[in-house]
């Protein structure tokens, strides 16, 4: 797909400013909204959007269709009658610049409880057919998705290869039972599912209003604790014990001498081929309900995935596995129509990955933080890009450009103060100068590059179990002129698509 030339945000919803400890989908996510449609920014890109679990990553969501109830506005439920009066009265005093995961999960877990059981007792009629709609109409991942979520709780949170025989395979005798002694808390998770999916909704809706497009992001993989490996064992490399028998992650780079182990099985594509990509048809339709865009994180991964045994303690000893990445996509764009995908294509990158991915028309990324350091024919120098790709300054995994600049070896400050033609008085906002007047078609600048801040306000470090998903942005931290600069540089170098 061909995209206009436009820009945009990164800033994931949990991040927005507000007083329960976490960024919603209530007012600040509006007025964030606001602000960018008055600099002139189109896209607004968030990670993605569903439940967390141990280490509060997204990217090791319990479900790859479900939506993260910690994202639900307190306020928006006050504002329908979803709560119980005084319910918001006392709120703990929450730290403003981080999220501290474990204190925000007990409360806010408990508050969506008191929700659910006043929504049974008060609960208007023309609400309560909404909810039985949106689960008839998204049964296809919710109904497993529910269970697996009151199982999971039930176990005191367990992964299911640790729950007893009966239920750790959903198709078990056991299935029945469990699903009418829990079936309150599997009707619980559907109600906090209806409620998120309602307030995106609304959200969503509200920013293309005012012309700014939603770019979601899709790991390639799935985690092993999750609904989707549950409920699809014959679609993993799975042992007879749940543990995977080959796990997913990437060989050393830039980012770890010993690669990155992340733990996800590995598919057996020709099952999923068997059963025409279905799965994934499902995948990639519930992905396009919640964003207009999507970007496939470790695209390459379609063409070769690099595969390690199970038993592994690195990801060094493993190897390049091929990947049906063409029929998949084939089959995907013929049931669900054209696919405005975009390709993280850093890495590894073999000629073969560039052809799976120009063949189906994705723009790739481009990252000026990778740039600087080696010689002018490095393809993450801006005057190497080409139209069909998205520059960002820095992405979720890299150190902010202020800290990736401050942190880096003088001959390599120097390269980039020869390369700018300026000091580096202004280094941050020059680089971003760099990506907004770039070929590439999107420019995408992560919220704490706008505001030129330090390592402090980093998203997350690979390889790092725990600290990362956690930075916050303050109320009145986006100034006038901040917002005023970046509309300027719109304006300038053709970015802004209001009136197109």
């Amino acid at each position: 797909m061909r995209f206009p030339r436009s820009s945009g945000v990164l800033l994931h919803p949990t991040s927005l400013p507000g007083r329960y400890g976490i960024g919603d989908l209530g007012i600040s996510a509006y007025q964030f909204i606001d602000v960018m449609a008055s600099a002139a920014q189109s896209l607004w890109q968030v990670m993605p959007l569903g439940p967390t679990s141990f280490g509060d990553s997204p990217y090791q969501c319990l479900s790859s269709c479900a939506g993260n109830p910690l994202l639900i506005s307190p306020d928006v439920l006050a504002g329908q009658g979803l709560l119980p009066d005084g319910a918001l009265d006392q709120v703990p005093e929450f730290p403003e610049d981080r999220v501290d995961y474990g204190p925000v999960i007990e409360w806010k877990m408990g508050l969506l409880k008191s929700s659910f059981h006043h929504f049974q007792q008060h609960g208007d009629g023309g609400t309560k057919q909404r909810m039985e709609n949106f689960c008839r109409d998204q049964h296809y991942w919710l109904d497993h998705y529910a269970l697996f979520k009151a199982l999971k709780d039930h176990h005191g949170g367990k992964t299911w290869s640790e729950w007893e025989p009966g239920i750790a395979n959903p198709s078990g005798e056991g299935v029945g039972r469990w699903e009418q002694q829990l079936a309150e808390d599997i009707w619980s998770q559907k109600y906090y599912q209806f409620l998120f999916w309602s307030q995106w909704r609304e959200l969503r809706g509200y920013a293309n209003s005012r012309g700014i497009k939603i770019i979601g992001d899709m790991p390639i993989f799935v985690g092993l604790d999750s609904a989707d490996v549950w409920a699809n064992r014959e679609l993993f490399h799975i042992g007879d014990d749940g543990k995977a028998l080959k796990v997913a992650g990437v060989p050393p780079d830039y980012f770890s001498v010993t690669g990155q182990l992340w733990g996800n099985p590995i598919y057996r594509w020709n099952v999923m081929d068997d059963q025409k990509y279905s799965w994934w048809v499902r995948r990639f339709k519930a992905s396009f309900a919640m964003v207009d865009i999507l970007r496939i994180d470790h695209f390459r991964g379609f063409e070769a995935a690099w595969e390690v045994d199970g038993g592994e303690e690195t990801a060094v000893k493993g190897e390049w596995v091929k990947v049906p990445g063409k029929e998949l996509f084939r089959t995907v764009e013929a049931r669900l129509g054209t696919l405005p995908i975009i390709a993280e294509d850093l890495g590894v990158i073999t000629p073969e990955v560039r052809a799976l991915k120009d063949g189906c028309g994705f723009p790739g990324m481009k990252v000026i933080q990778f740039g600087f350091g080696s010689g002018a024919l490095n393809e993450f120098l801006p005057h190497n890009f080409d139209r069909e790709s998205v520059v960002y300054t820095g992405t979720h995994d890299n150190d902010t450009t202020r800290g990736w600049y401050d942190s880096q070896p003088q001959e390599v400050q120097a390269h980039v103060q020869r390369y700018l033609g300026v000091d580096d008085s202004d280094v941050v906002w020059e680089l971003i100068r760099q990506a907004m007047r770039s070929v590439a078609c999107i420019a995408i600048i992560p919220m704490q590059d706008l505001l030129d801040l330090g390592t402090e306000a980093r998203m997350n470090q690979p390889s790092i179990a725990c600290g990362n998903w956690d930075w916050r942005v303050g109320h009145d931290q986006v100034s006038q002129e901040t917002i005023s600069r970046l509309e300027e540089m719109t304006v300038l170098y053709g970015r802004d698509c209001r009136g197109s």
